[in-house]
Formats: structure tokens, C-alpha cells, sequence
């Protein structure tokens, strides 16, 4: 008989335990979603918008083909690398915006010598697989001083008009003409002559 009096108390020491461990992770879940939305950003708060870019040519004190990010705060256009502290354009300064589409072949010197060794024009068909689009972005802004600059940046396909419409929200004057110019990568054509 104690030995089933014993076993009752390890079940309802187990079941109690269980319990107050079930218990305690519940509130420590529950003070944790309530802790996340606390920390959600109020209407009245802006959040600057970022988007990571290429920069192409253009901006000064910033070297060619380098991978950043590209922030648009309230007057303000930055182009940061890293840690370092970033190129900044006022929004009101910018007179145009370009966008275009180009596309570029990725792969590098692998898949060039591994297209020229595929037999039967094979080649061909791993140039249809080996392309990525990608969307342009030339600025033209005026300087403090009245010089009129231009960027141009690389971003990911469509990533081009979420960046416009930012600027345009912010107060960049953009014609309506300039907004959407598509270009594509030139095609060699052989005609007979």
C-alpha cells in the first residue's frame, strides 16, 4: 500500500511541475508578443526607406560599381557603403529620374568556356537560362553650387519603380515623361549587305 502512496505523489509532483513549466511558457510567450508590439512604429512615425543598390558612376567621393544601400530619409537621398558614412543628395535638388531595364548575362568565365565546349550549338540554349534583368536608375540633381551631376545605380528587377514612386512622395519633381523610359541590351544584328 505505500508503494501506491508513493506513486501518487511522483505522478502529482510530475503533473505539478509539468504544470508550472506549461504556465510559466506561456506567459514568457505571451510577454514577448506583447513586448514585439510595443515596439512597432507609431502612424505618426516615418520610417526611412532603404534598398540595396549598385552604384554604378556618378555620385562623388563614392567609387564605381560598389554594393550599398540606398536610403531615402524625409530630404534626403543617401547612398551609404558599409560603415562608412554615406553620399547624400537633397531630394529637392533632383531635376529627372531614368529608369531602365537591362539584362546581363551571369556565369562569368565558367559558363562562357562551358557554352563554347557544348556540342550540337548547345551553348545557345544555356544563354536563355544564364540572364538576369535588372533595373537602372539615372538621377540628375543640381549641387549647392548650381552643377548639374548625374547617377546611375543598379537595383533589382521592379525595385526601380518602388524607389521612384519614394521619391516622388517625398517631393522629388520628376516629369511625368521621364518616369518610365524601358530600355533593353543592345542585340547585334548581321545584315546582308
Amino acid at each position: 500500500m505505500n508503494s501506491l502512496f508513493v506513486r501518487r505523489n511522483q505522478s502529482a509532483i510530475c503533473f505539478g511541475g509539468c504544470t508550472l513549466i506549461s504556465i510559466w511558457s506561456l506567459l514568457l510567450c505571451c510577454s514577448l508578443g506583447a513586448w514585439a508590439q510595443s515596439r512597432a512604429v507609431s502612424l505618426g512615425e516615418s520610417v526611412p526607406f532603404s534598398i540595396r543598390a549598385t552604384h554604378l558612376m556618378g555620385l562623388e567621393y563614392t567609387k564605381s560599381n560598389s554594393t550599398g544601400i540606398l536610403s531615402i530619409d524625409e530630404k534626403v537621398l543617401q547612398f551609404q557603403l558599409g560603415d562608412k558614412p554615406g553620399t547624400e543628395v537633397k531630394i529637392a535638388s533632383i531635376q529627372g529620374a531614368f529608369l531602365g531595364v537591362e539584362s546581363k548575362q551571369v556565369g562569368g568565365l565558367p559558363l562562357k568556356l562551358g557554352k563554347t565546349a557544348a556540342p550540337y550549338g548547345g551553348g545557345r540554349v544555356l544563354s536563355l537560362f544564364t540572364h538576369k534583368k535588372y533595373d537602372t536608375l539615372t538621377l540628375e540633381y543640381v549641387d549647392g553650387t548650381g552643377g548639374v551631376h548625374g547617377a546611375i545605380f543598379q537595383l533589382n528587377k521592379g525595385q526601380g519603380e518602388v524607389v521612384m514612386d519614394e521619391l516622388l512622395s517625398h517631393g522629388a519633381r520628376i516629369s511625368g515623361a521621364d518616369r518610365l523610359v524601358k530600355q533593353s541590351t543592345a542585340e547585334v544584328k548581321y545584315e546582308n549587305k
